[in-house]
């Protein structure tokens, strides 16, 4: 799939129309990430604390608990590099929408 989405390029250019709630939830979970990096390419244990703490509290357990994040950081670092990437940051959004998502259709956030 991820071949398919390639052929697409992101458009930066002002659409003459209103961005609709997905643009802006998309756009919102790019530059948070970004801004929280602080122009590096990945969120270092900090950088991710104060993400999580600052911007998924309203979604999340523990997240004032430094261990309970670092232990979650350290679950998503899959390259064990001690910094989280992207694409690592990506996999916690989309663990945090299948558990809304759940959440409001009473199914597990561990079914496919």
């Amino acid at each position: 799939m991820e071949s398919h989405i390639k052929a697409y390029r992101c458009s930066s250019d002002t659409v003459s129309r209103d961005e609709t709630d997905m643009e802006s939830a998309v756009k919102t979970v790019v530059t948070t990430f970004l801004s929280s990096t602080k122009g590096k390419e990945n969120l270092n244990g900090g950088g991710f604390q104060k993400l999580v703490k600052n911007h998924l509290g309203g979604l999340m357990q523990d997240t004032n608990c430094s261990s309970a994040v670092k232990e979650m950081q350290s679950g998503l670092d899959a390259n064990n590099d001690g910094k989280v990437s992207f694409q690592e940051y990506l996999t916690l959004i989309g663990y945090l929408a299948s558990s809304l998502s759940a959440s409001k259709t009473g199914a597990t956030a561990d079914a496919s």
